[in-house]
């Protein structure tokens, strides 16, 4: 155990672990050296896990009913069991950030097959699995305008791009693309050519008509933030900021002559886009439409309805 804290205490980084649960020992630590998951779970060897994640801020987690719905299905689609039944999950998580006393920060939690042995199929495993752990980023939050490219890293067939499993390295090899050519992201196209989506953000576009435009969800993960930002968009439309909001196939040529163009994620919110490959976004800066609705999205954290702020019983 020393040496296990004193290799945590040397690692440098911009989060911090602030808390932890585990269903395989029952509770909640608060030693970062002490959050380990067993080597024979199947979510490590095989990658047989699923998991989600909800912001923290001012004491309220940000869409957590949305975000555990979505695990859930994505359980349900990797043919993984629930430990507990929704509310005692949602109970677990809530209790685990009151542990942590975090504010601001993220709260990350994995579903899995569970641990039992090293074969291919989970029929060894003794039950399932959840795991969650709190997390304080200490990198500063931009707003920033930054460039993307097309990556060249197949994307996942739509069966397995519509759930968030733990199978993440086609994402990571498109991330680490776009890091090799100078980029902050990558994006993926699908199968017939259509925009789809980033490494793990949503991406949307204010077309010259002043519509928001954003790909449709049946191929790609259901961003939770991105359909929370279309809800909002609704407003802009009434208040005539925007003329339209349309979710649908959506080509390279209409995204690349798109006066704007955003990445939109839980970790992101919503950050712009000024350049893509070599095809400069509109006038090349910040578009005045992606900073509305990253205030929305912000004001929505800060003060929006109960349905989609949980208070933290600290």
């Amino acid at each position: 155990m020393e040496r296990l804290k004193t290799n945590r205490e040397n690692q440098k980084g911009t989060q911090e672990f602030l808390a932890m649960y585990s269903s395989i020992f029952g509770g909640i630590t608060t030693d970062p050296s002490a959050m380990v998951i067993p080597i024979d779970d199947h979510m490590v060897h095989r990658g047989h896990g699923v998991f989600d994640t909800a912001a923290i801020r001012d004491g309220y987690l940000y869409e957590l009913d949305q975000h555990i719905d979505r695990i859930l299905r994505s359980a349900s689609m990797a043919k993984i069991g629930l430990p507990f039944d929704r509310e005692s999950i949602r109970r677990i998580l809530i209790q685990t950030v009151c542990a942590s006393k975090c504010k601001t920060g993220s709260l990350r939690y994995w579903l899995s097959a569970g641990p039992g042995d090293f074969q291919l199929s989970p029929s060894g495993c003794n039950q399932p699995a959840l795991y969650a752990v709190v997390v304080q980023d200490k990198s500063p939050f931009s707003s920033k305008g930054v460039n993307v490219v097309t990556s060249s890293i197949p994307i996942k067939p739509p069966q397995f791009a519509v759930m968030k499993s733990v199978n993440y390295l086609p994402n990571v090899l498109s991330k680490m693309e776009a890091e090799e050519k100078g980029a902050f992201a990558a994006i993926w196209l699908d199968g017939d050519g259509f925009i789809a989506e980033g490494p793990n953000m949503n991406v949307a576009f204010v077309t010259k008509d002043t519509e928001l435009l954003m790909p449709q969800f049946d191929k790609i993960l259901s961003g939770c933030t991105a359909k929370r930002v279309l809800a909002l968009a609704e407003g802009l439309v009434k208040e005539g900021k925007l003329r339209g909001v349309r979710v649908e196939n959506v080509t390279v040529e209409e995204g690349k002559k798109a006066d704007e163009m955003m990445l939109i994620g839980s970790g992101i919110l919503v950050r712009p886009i000024v350049q893509w490959d070599e095809h400069i976004i509109g006038d090349g800066k910040e578009g005045p439409l992606t900073q509305i609705l990253l205030n929305l999205i912000i004001k929505d954290m800060e003060s929006g309805p109960l349905t989609v702020r949980t208070p933290i019983p600290y």
